[in-house]
């Protein structure tokens, strides 16, 4: 009963307001990581003072300004190819509940943002912004150095890592939820996530590779 009721709160919850506790958590976690992380390395307080520093400023207020119309689009877009591979099994899945269930799977995403500002607030007290800006937790970028790596790579490489694998999981979770009261043979649900969402992202960092200049 447990289970039933986390999936009901994960899945089924009001949209606006999980769509506003994610937008205010992630406010909150980029404020943290500015704050008290990015803003306190030697290279920022160089460059507080300077032109470039005003450039800086600039671009983490229109972060935070941004946090909520990226992520309207992120779940229409992924939404849309969750769908599109519900539709194309079979599966009566709404493109609503599509978008609840990528949204609910963004909460993911919250966990490397946590490991990141602990990591450098209690673990690596006194980091550059280099470090900082290159540390990806539990991603394939662990095994490279990022500022040897060709730049191509950089993005694919801290893409891959568990939390998408996680992510992908409660997608799948997600579909099984809305399918289940229809569709009682629930394994097709894997094949949907990975021939709509994982296929597409798969051929999104492959055409970032060939593109990338």
């Amino acid at each position: 009963m447990a289970s039933d009721h986390s999936q009901t709160s994960l899945f089924s919850s009001d949209k606006k307001l999980t769509f506003i506790v994610l937008c205010l958590i992630s406010v909150l976690l980029l404020y943290i990581k500015k704050s008290f992380i990015e803003n306190e390395t030697a290279a920022f307080e160089f460059l507080q003072d300077r032109p470039e520093g005003m450039i800086l400023r600039m671009i983490s207020a229109l972060q935070f300004f941004s946090i909520p119309f990226i992520y309207l689009w992120k779940f229409t877009v992924i939404g849309f190819v969750l769908w599109v591979g519900c539709f194309l099994f079979g599966y009566r899945i709404t493109f609503t509940q599509c978008w609840s269930v990528v949204m609910a799977a963004e909460f993911v995403f919250i966990l490397p943002e946590l490991i990141k500002i602990g990591w450098f607030l209690f673990v690596k007290t006194d980091p550059t912004l280099k470090e900082v800006q290159s540390f990806y937790p539990l991603s394939l970028m662990n095994f490279f150095d990022y500022w040897a790596v060709d730049k191509r790579y950089a993005y694919p490489l801290r893409a891959l890592s568990i939390f998408e694998v996680l992510y992908v999981l409660v997608m799948v979770r997600g579909v099984n939820y809305y399918s289940f009261k229809i569709h009682r043979r629930q394994s097709a649900t894997w094949w949907i996530v990975s021939s709509s969402y994982v296929l597409i992202f798969l051929l999104w960092l492959v055409f970032y590779i060939i593109v990338y200049k």
